[in-house]
């Protein structure tokens, strides 16, 4: 460890101030030894400043308040108590925001714009994966280090996992030589902090240390000296219906042990980027006013993204509301954890028992579905149980026109069995300046409608009428809430936002066989892909029932390899399809390739197909694997 600390201070050789934690004790002597160094060899002084939760420093931490997402730190600076907010919880997290905070003291900046500025922090980045395991477990994938503050980021990763209950831990050596006995003391610490119910140390370091982590007596703990000694005795059916996080250092190559638990359905597989996504929403976020809630929109399996795992990340970072389409969506999400509040935009009224069961909210767009939900209501014995209006100023696909709303006014006033808890219309073209006085109508119809109800009921609800469009182009129109939707995953139709936008998805597949097929002769069904020269034909494992239109057939679509894009030859089959790989000598079977993502825009691959990005996100089958990314 410390030859590692004494490589990267040579990066700081040049430096005049060197802002640092005390409380690393390796690292607080290296720092001393080389700022000695650099008295006695160029005559430099180094100018030291410290912050410390233990001991004497520039900055002293006195406490630490955590709430739900942000956290309240109280410290002493040259002999001056203050206080700051930051966005996060997380323990490593903390300790970068306190850097900064440092950082900005030592400047000179004032109270307020550190306050300012120390609230736009973003999450750093984690190389984490999240994919699916067997038994209906999930494996939190992050075998490429291992250190303590990395191993307290997976653990914080780990703890936001919801779906399970019973959380498993496998763990590798920590390569920090020379503090075994205090590390692993802190190691044990961490795990019973986090309430981890299973330890599967691997390595001879843990191995020797295995008596400290068998004094918690809600651990369940078993010890390796190699990982090729786990693999062996492996029971795969003890894992089951539990998160397990995978933590080791390079050289124990626990990718080994992430690939015997993974659960094996496709050689196709659709990356989620769980930062692109939290990047989106926070740019989003910036266009609103401090006061205006976000409703994220989940359904369609998360635009074809994964429910749950989009839901979750979202809960996580604090967002107000999550909308799903149907009760059974949003019974899935409860039963994984989700807590949000959620609306169910077209619930079945056959399903308004179990939406009342699980806390769902529904979406009431006539009276049929409105008496409905009171009569059910009545039968829980429950009352003001929130419902969202849905009115109709022009869309004219669901919701109460404006000659309905003195029924509907009688209606909501007569029964106290449920509460408006927001009214909502939906913009028919929000992206499209040609329709722009068409938006304005909307909304004067949804404001006219809206005041009035606030003016019969009495009482005050939420407002919302902005998709992802409507928020970048509508700013006028956000009122109390809006609807993020495809802009959340990167993409945003009104063309304005593209470039500050990250793309959240990418769809991968292999090459299964390649084989030289001479001129004249025809690949696929119906002999549709004619050969006008000998022509070299890769298959790939990617087809019709895992999402890709069948209008790419022919040449109308792409695929990336290589650097290059490649057309698709012959109609596109069940389950793979053709693609001419004559201009890519050196490919080879087993080779990656892109059917979209940053490479090859998805939004390309939908005007090929002549259709919409929703489409093809949506269409995106089950039976891909999802993996998700913390990078």
């Amino acid at each position: 460890m410390r030859h590692k600390i004494n490589e990267k201070l040579n990066l700081f050789k040049n430096t005049s101030t060197l802002i640092y934690s005390r409380d690393y004790h390796e690292l607080h002597d290296c720092i001393l030894q080389f700022s000695t160094q650099l008295k006695n060899n160029v005559d430099k002084d180094l100018q030291l400043i410290s912050w410390s939760k233990k001991g004497e420093a520039d900055l002293l931490i006195t406490s630490i308040e955590k709430e739900n997402s942000f956290s309240v730190i109280h410290a002493t600076y040259q002999g001056v108590e203050m206080s700051i907010r930051i966005p996060f919880t997380d323990d490593a997290y903390i300790e970068d925001s306190i850097h900064c905070w440092l950082t900005m003291l030592h400047l000179n900046m004032p109270h307020g714009v550190i306050s300012q500025r120390i609230q736009k922090l973003a999450h750093i980045a984690m190389r984490l994966e999240l994919i699916k395991g067997i038994n209906n477990c999930t494996i939190i994938n992050d075998s490429y280090n291992s250190d303590v503050s990395s191993f307290t980021i997976a653990l914080d990763f780990l703890a936001q996992q919801n779906q399970h209950e019973d959380k498993t831990v496998i763990l590798s050596d920590i390569l920090q030589s020379g503090r075994d006995n205090e590390l692993y003391d802190e190691v044990a610490e961490l795990l019973k902090q986090k309430k981890i119910k299973r330890l599967i140390g691997i390595g001879d370091s843990i191995y020797r240390n295995k008596s400290v982590f068998r004094l918690n007596r809600k651990l369940n703990s078993t010890f390796f000296k190699t990982t090729d000694e786990f693999l062996n005795s492996i029971d795969t059916t003890s894992f089951e219906n539990e998160s397990i996080l995978i933590k080791g250092a390079r050289k124990f190559e626990f990718e080994k042990i992430a690939k015997r638990l993974e659960e094996r359905i496709h050689q196709t597989v659709l990356e989620i980027n769980l930062n692109a996504l939290v990047q989106n929403l926070n740019v989003y976020k910036s266009l609103l006013r401090k006061e205006t809630k976000v409703m994220g929109m989940v359904k369609a399996f998360s635009y074809g993204s994964g429910s749950f795992e989009v839901a979750n990340k979202l809960q996580f970072e604090g967002i107000d509301y999550l909308a799903v389409a149907y009760t059974d969506e949003g019974i899935a999400l409860r039963k994984n954890g989700i807590e949000l509040p959620m609306m169910v935009m077209n619930a079945d009224d056959n399903t308004f028992d179990l939406l009342i069961e699980w806390n769902l909210e529904p979406e009431i767009y006539n009276m049929r579905t409105l008496q409905k939900i009171i009569q059910t209501v009545q039968d829980a014995d429950r009352i003001q149980y929130p419902i969202h209006i849905k009115l109709d100023t022009g869309m004219h696909r669901l919701g109460f026109e404006e000659n309905e709303l003195d029924n509907l006014i009688d209606v909501l006033l007569s029964h106290k069995e449920i509460k408006v808890a927001s009214v909502f219309s939906h913009l028919s073209g929000s992206e499209e300046s040609e329709l722009d006085e068409f938006t304005k109508l909307q909304s004067a119809r949804f404001i006219k409608m809206t005041t009035r109800l606030k003016e019969k009921l009495g009482y005050d609800f939420m407002m919302h009428l902005c998709n992802s469009s409507g928020i970048v182009r509508h700013r006028e129109l956000h009122f109390d809430m809006v609807r993020l939707g495809l802009g959340l995953y990167g993409f945003d139709s009104s063309q304005t936002m593209n470039k500050e936008l990250k793309n959240v998805s990418r769809l991968k597949t292999i090459i299964s066989q390649i084989k030289q097929v001479p001129v004249s002769e025809t690949v696929g069904y119906n002999r549709s892909g004619i050969l006008k020269r000998d022509t070299i034909i890769g298959t790939v494992c990617v087809g019709y029932a895992d999402g890709i239109p069948r209008r790419l057939g022919n040449g109308v679509g792409r695929m990336h390899i290589n650097g290059h894009r490649v057309p698709i030859v012959g109609n596109v089959c069940m389950d793979m399809c053709m693609l001419d790989l004559t201009e890519l000598p050196d490919v080879k079977e087993g080779d990656m390739v892109i059917v979209f993502g940053e490479e090859l825009p998805v939004t390309e691959l939908a005007s090929w197909a002549g259709t919409i990005p929703y489409e093809i996100l949506t269409g995106i089958s089950q039976r891909v694997k999802r993996v998700y990314y913390e990078e």
